[in-house]
């Protein structure tokens, strides 16, 4: 008898008997289906409050990060000898984040866990690159992350990583915060990439190999700012000079930059590529994989069977 057609009684044959319980395995795809079917599942998701919290830390971290540009050199803040006060204030602000991402989504076990992992992951590839002409492989994995999980993970990720990675390498300064922000910037611009749920495949690797590259040169070009104040007044051609227009400290900052760290974040950048082609499909099945038995937010769906007798 072909399958469908009604049998004696006029019931069809497929149909499943009163009383009989689901399969598990039938179970298990009804729910990756209800799961695919709520869209990108994210682990921390950017509540009201998370937004906001972002926002202030985004806006006080750029300010921080700029203020020798913009200072007059009658200010408090065009002394180098003031920028450890300004390091000092962001680190709050961080952790400001991570409060408010807890009082929106609860961060249940499975996201601190996955978080967890992940982080003790990056922490893990820090040391690899540690003084190794700027090679830092944990580029590769925070961008691929931030891609899986979404921008709110990844902004908490990528602080938290670089925070254990410093406290793993002895890293530990006045820079830290600003290093923390800046690989949460990478992290989260990552989920904030065009076409999570439609491009996949050699596309994919090829968007996030680029966005790989250019976060990894900005992350450098953004962190010479914290530390270029520090050697203002040596009077050199590429020192910081307070006060003087924004145009002649923009032109020494671009100075500073090719001679100091440009030999470091162009390496940075190709290792990042590299990593992202060669590794990048098989981590990110394997970050896909892991969200998908979790099953983040998914709300469990009951079936009423009866009790075989």
């Amino acid at each position: 008898m072909a399958d469908g057609e009604p049998g004696p009684g006029g019931t069809v044959s497929d149909a499943p008997a009163p009383g009989a319980r689901t399969p598990p395995r039938e179970r298990r795809s009804e729910r990756k289906n209800t799961v695919s079917e709520r869209g990108a599942v994210r682990a921390v998701r950017l509540g009201p409050r998370s937004v906001v919290a972002l926002a202030l830390t985004s806006a006080a971290g750029v300010a921080a990060f700029g203020w020798p540009l913009l200072a007059d050199e009658t200010s408090g803040l065009a002394h180098s000898a003031d920028a450890p006060w300004l390091f000092a204030a962001l680190l709050p602000l961080l952790l400001a984040v991570a409060v408010a991402t807890v009082a929106d989504t609860g961060l249940g076990a499975k996201s601190v866990a996955m978080l967890g992992v992940l982080a003790a992951a990056g922490a893990a590839l820090r040391p690899l690159g540690a003084g190794t002409a700027g090679l830092e492989p944990m580029f590769f994995l925070m961008v691929l992350s931030g891609r899986v999980l979404g921008p709110g993970f990844g902004f908490v990720l990528g602080a938290l990583s670089m925070f254990a990675g410093a406290l793993l390498t002895g890293g530990v300064g006045p820079w830290m915060p600003f290093q923390m922000l800046s690989m949460g910037w990478v992290s989260m611009g990552a989920g904030l990439l065009p076409g999570a749920e439609r491009i996949r495949g050699r596309r994919e690797l090829l968007l996030l190999a680029g966005y790989g590259a250019l976060a990894a040169l900005l992350y450098g070009l953004v962190m010479n700012l914290q530390g270029w104040p520090y050697i203002a007044g040596l009077g050199s051609g590429v020192s910081f000079v307070p006060g003087d227009p924004l145009q002649e400290n923009l032109a020494r900052y671009v100075a500073y930059v090719l001679a100091t760290s440009l030999g470091w974040d162009v390496p940075r950048a190709l290792l990042t590529v590299v990593l992202t082609l060669t590794l990048g499909s098989a981590v990110l099945r394997a970050l896909r994989r892991a969200t998908r038995r979790a099953a983040f937010d998914a709300s469990p769906v009951f079936r009423d069977a009866e009790r075989p007798s």
